[in-house]
């Protein structure tokens, strides 16, 4: 019979246990609940046992991480010991997320506080190099108290039921789950709104233009490119604006469309899957413009290629980063703000590059995607005030980059221009243009030697022969001034004068029979 009894009071205090023990994983499980359902934490790490839980914040709040532990503690160095474990953890976690600083709180929910403890243990925070640990106890009836009168747990609703049964613990810790697993869903769907379908089509579009160009005299060649669209500043001074669009399309060499090509092919699915097919269109289009236009406003070079829209691609991603700035930085942001810098550099350093373009692009990007914002992100007032901001920053570019004033052009975009115009006889247009430049600006040999083409179409011989000179002056090997030079030379009887330059435009260019037809002529006669 006293065994019995012994027996009976033994499983009586061993049910005791569990039921206190219950009681406790119900309340863990019910602050998990609470932090991922109400604060929008993210469960980073579940120990084996379910004791132990970490949860990363994924919005603006007080705590970066979340550590609750479910023991009962005996003594207060083990607690010690622990936060010094949490540390290390800890700056594990900083590093992976890439954080500078790094806010834990632990919490340890006991059923009893350690019989040693010192009172200070769990109200002073421990600093560890880049992180900051705030250890907080949660022990027996207490506890409920101490969440309540917690500001950051405070708007919870806090009870610990007398009586707790498995099946209690095992309903909140399904609902926690499943709560976890809806956010993850939730996060996932940011960058699966739909299948790229656009991304291929304008990879299939600049393929076809490249074997386009090649088949008319090469991607590499300027009057082939001018021919079928690349950003050509004189051309879109005289009113050709489409430009804005066509260089989108086109690549100058294999490489050029090669490395574009798989840019687009993963930055363009990527864009396309988060923003849906029309709005990465809008994107991929008004970006690849802004990147022409920067390029037109600040170079004067030919150009064409998908650059500007591809670092459109960058801009869209950083305007995500703008809007879900925690995800953004946990899956893609520090490699997507790295290649961005490594881009712009190359292109300070290496010539060639079309900086002013990719620089516009990218700008372009984020302010349309700002415009176009993300499905189910629709915030009138932001997407208002983002057209708004692209109007003024577009129109105040034009208005001060483009004029009708030649000497605020670049000596090349005037050369062009001028050949435009001469192209077109229209001597008079050339000679209004150049005339300026020449006075107040700084022309080169090409600039005198175009408006001396126009004064001798419009019978000024002396203003001519006066820029020929100076043309000469500029480039000695300029054999066309020398020639036309010589034949104004001769028109004024100045025969002598005239031998010089024709034997000098026929030394320089042997292949021209009108140098040569010229210069025997007046050689015959000396």
């Amino acid at each position: 019979m006293r065994q019995i009894g012994l027996l009976y009071i033994k499983r009586a205090e061993e049910k005791v246990v569990d039921y206190v023990d219950l009681r406790y994983h119900y309340l863990f499980w019910k602050i998990a609940h609470h932090l991922v359902e109400n604060k929008h934490y993210r469960i980073l790490n579940l120990s084996p046992e379910q004791d132990e839980i970490w949860l990363e914040n994924t919005g603006i709040k007080e705590w970066d991480i979340i550590r609750l532990v479910r023991k009962d503690l005996d003594w207060g160095n083990w607690v010690k010991r622990d936060l010094e474990l949490t540390s290390v953890n800890g700056e594990k976690i900083r590093k992976s997320l890439k954080k500078r600083q790094l806010k834990v709180r632990s919490i340890y929910i006991s059923t009893y506080p350690p019989v040693d403890s010192d009172p200070e243990l769990f109200y002073e925070s421990v600093t560890r190099q880049k992180m900051t640990i705030q250890p907080t106890l949660l022990h027996g009836d207490e506890s409920v108290e101490t969440l309540r009168n917690d500001p950051f747990f405070n708007e919870g609703k806090w009870e610990l039921p007398p009586e707790v049964l498995a099946s209690n613990v095992d309903w909140v810790k399904n609902m926690t789950m499943t709560a976890s697993s809806k956010h993850l869903q939730k996060e996932r769907q940011l960058f699966e709104r739909g299948k790229p379908f656009f991304t291929y089509f304008f990879i299939a579009l600049q393929l076809i233009m490249f074997f386009i160009l090649e088949l008319n005299g090469g991607s590499k060649n300027s009057q082939t490119l001018i021919q079928f669209g690349a950003k050509y500043n004189p051309l879109m001074i005289e009113g050709e604006w489409w430009r804005l669009v066509t260089p989108i399309f086109l690549h100058i060499g294999f490489i050029h469309l090669l490395m574009n090509t798989l840019a687009l092919y993963y930055l363009g699915t990527a864009v396309e899957k988060m923003f849906g097919r029309i709005r990465f269109v809008l994107i991929y289009m008004l970006s690849g413009m802004t990147g022409t236009l920067a390029s037109f406003l600040f170079t004067s070079n030919l150009s064409a290629g998908a650059s500007g829209a591809i670092f459109g691609c960058f801009g869209a991603l950083l305007y995500f980063g703008v809007l879900y700035p925690r995800v953004f930085f946990r899956t893609m942001g520090t490699n997507i703000i790295a290649v961005i810098l490594l881009n712009l550099v190359l292109g300070f350093t290496i010539s060639g590059i079309d900086n002013a373009g990719h620089i516009g692009g990218l700008i372009g990007g984020f302010l349309a995607a700002g415009i176009v914002s993300l499905p189910k992100a629709f915030q009138p007032l932001r997407q208002l005030l983002f057209l708004v901001v692209s109007i003024v920053l577009i129109g105040g570019l034009v208005w001060n980059g483009v004029g009708t004033d030649s000497t605020s052009w670049d000596v090349d975009t005037v050369n062009g221009v001028a050949q435009e115009k001469i192209s077109n006889e229209q001597w008079k247009e050339a000679e209004e243009i150049l005339t300026p430049v020449v006075e107040e600006g700084e022309p080169n040999a090409q600039t005198y030697f175009y408006l001396s083409y126009a004064e001798i179409k419009q019978n000024n011989l002396a203003g001519a022969r006066e820029h020929l000179v100076q043309a000469i002056k500029e480039d000695g090997q300029f054999h066309e001034a020398h020639y036309n030079l010589a034949l104004i030379l001769l028109d004024a009887k100045e025969r002598e004068e005239a031998l010089i330059h024709a034997k000098k435009a026929y030394e320089l260019n042997r292949r021209e029979e009108k140098y040569e037809k010229l210069y025997k002529e007046l050689q015959g006669n000396s």
